[in-house]
């Protein structure tokens, strides 16, 4: 399997959270948001496209003074069906701050031609020159390529079809599937290991390295559903199955082998690029500074939270025993002097070993 995602390892790293909003900027996020399947700028952009009309969509900011010249004021409340109608004349469109109102019609951009654009054809330029110069948003959709094209500021993006869109965030779903099988598979072994005493560096590495694994898939899905707007409400469902409770028991186990230190160990793994995150040796050596073969037992807290201890039991057991092992091995006398009755005694007992029996059966806890 991790063969499988380094040979696939280009779909992760460009759609990142940090490349997100590190790359196009936060703000442009946003601005993929306003063209979503289901608003009514995307109505109108996909009828453009259906219709294989070109349009020059600029959005005022109020820099655009020194750059828009002529063509005629409307002033109108937005609608997808009047741009469509508006853009059939020749020049730009100039709407509103907000997107709310068509401010001007068949206005002409005069930028200044010595900014850079990598492209080619007038309506673009103009587009990414506009961009550029007034720091604003334009859109420009192509009726000989019938493609949509988002200038922000210095960041420029290409808007795909939802349906490929769609196909796509299906395929890395089904990735994210496969990841999360391995993880519930991986997560069995470490529970059983911890309660045998038998648990290794690299049985930890392998669990986390699984978690951050699909945290960046997610990352890549996540970035998909901006794209898809309405039309993404089961991909977005699915995933939240699928990342359930992930994160909390990424947080137990990190806690259980770094104590306090638990926060910087998670900043650690996150700030991990994905061709360094797929070999756990780089894991063990980063995080635990071992041998990955090298035996080690966790504090307890995670498995012990799965039993119906209360907290304050599961608190004082943790707080008074070195690891999980130590606890495990405890005399009768030791537990009694913690718990303090014969009763706490044998329920503590009788949990965990309905917790090893839940093991040893594959059932998940």
């Amino acid at each position: 399997m991790v063969n499988e995602i380094e040979k696939n390892g280009e779909l992760f790293l460009p759609f990142s959270k940090e490349n997100i909003e590190g790359e196009l900027g936060k703000d442009f996020v946003d601005v993929l948001r306003m063209v979503a399947p289901g608003t009514s700028l995307r109505v109108a952009l996909d009828d453009f496209l259906n219709a294989k009309m070109g349009a020059l969509i600029v959005f005022d900011n109020g820099n655009l003074e020194s750059i828009i010249e002529g063509g005629f004021r409307v002033n109108t409340k937005f609608s997808a069906q009047k741009l469509v109608e508006l853009a059939k004349m020749d020049g730009a469109i100039i709407l509103s701050r907000d997107g709310k109102d068509i401010v001007n019609v068949n206005t002409l951009l005069f930028t200044d031609i010595s900014i850079y654009t990598k492209e080619t054809g007038t309506r673009h330029k103009a587009a990414e020159r506009t961009a550029k110069q007034a720091k604003t948003l334009v859109i420009a959709v192509s009726e000989r390529k019938n493609k949509i094209s988002l200038y922000y500021g210095d960041s420029s993006y290409q808007l795909q079809r939802s349906s490929e869109v769609l196909r796509r965030a299906s395929e890395t779903l089904q990735i994210l599937e496969k990841q999360r099988d391995v993880f519930n598979e991986l997560l069995l072994d470490l529970n059983s290991l911890e309660l045998r005493r038998h648990s290794t560096v690299n049985d930890v590495c392998m669990v986390l390295q699984r978690v951050e694994i699909m945290k960046r898939i997610s990352d890549v899905v996540q970035r998909y559903l901006i794209e898809l707007g309405k039309e993404g409400i089961i991909v977005k469902m699915r995933l939240k199955e699928l990342m359930g409770g992930l994160q909390k028991e990424e947080e137990l186990i990190l806690k259980d082998y770094f104590g306090l230190s638990h926060s910087s160990s998670l900043e650690i793994l996150e700030k991990m690029d994905f061709d360094f995150l797929l070999e756990p040796m780089n894991l063990s050596r980063l995080l635990f500074e071992e041998l990955h073969d090298k035996n080690i037992s966790p504090k307890g807290i995670r498995l012990l939270g799965k039993t119906n201890l209360i907290e304050r039991y599961v608190d004082l057991l943790v707080g008074n025993f070195e690891n999980l092992s130590q606890l495990l091995i405890a005399s009768n006398e030791e537990l009694l002097e913690l718990l303090g009755s014969e009763a706490m005694l044998t329920f503590f007992r009788e949990e965990i070993y309905n917790l090893k029996e839940k093991i040893n059966l594959g059932k998940g806890l």
